[in-house]
């Protein structure tokens, strides 16, 4: 069986996936959106969604920026997006989810 990688979550690119969706925007759109547009490409975005590669630290920030939520929210597993995406306030978006925490 092939071992995850600590720093590779499946959870944050379903989360990133469900922000751009969120938004309505294709992966182009959300490149320029995030500002990174010169820097970074439409398969970066895809890498991302796809858990194939994990976004530096800025282009977290713009995601969390872009969806409203605390950027914690992104990066941890045990917590969950809102249900809506821009969400309305920021502290809505901090959500335990159900699923129990690994202990290590």
């Amino acid at each position: 069986m092939k071992k995850v990688s600590p720093t590779k979550s499946g959870r944050l690119a379903r989360k990133l996936r469900t922000i751009r969706l969120g938004l309505g925007l294709s992966q182009s759109q959300i490149l320029q959106r995030l500002g990174f547009s010169s820097h970074l490409f439409r398969s970066n975005i895809s890498q991302y969604e796809r858990g194939d590669r994990v976004p530096s630290p800025p282009v977290l920030l713009e995601y969390s920026r872009l969806a409203n939520v605390d950027l914690a929210v992104l990066i941890d597993d045990d917590l969950d997006l809102p249900k809506e995406i821009p969400s309305q306030r920021k502290s809505e978006a901090i959500r335990r989810s159900s699923h129990k925490r690994k202990k290590r």
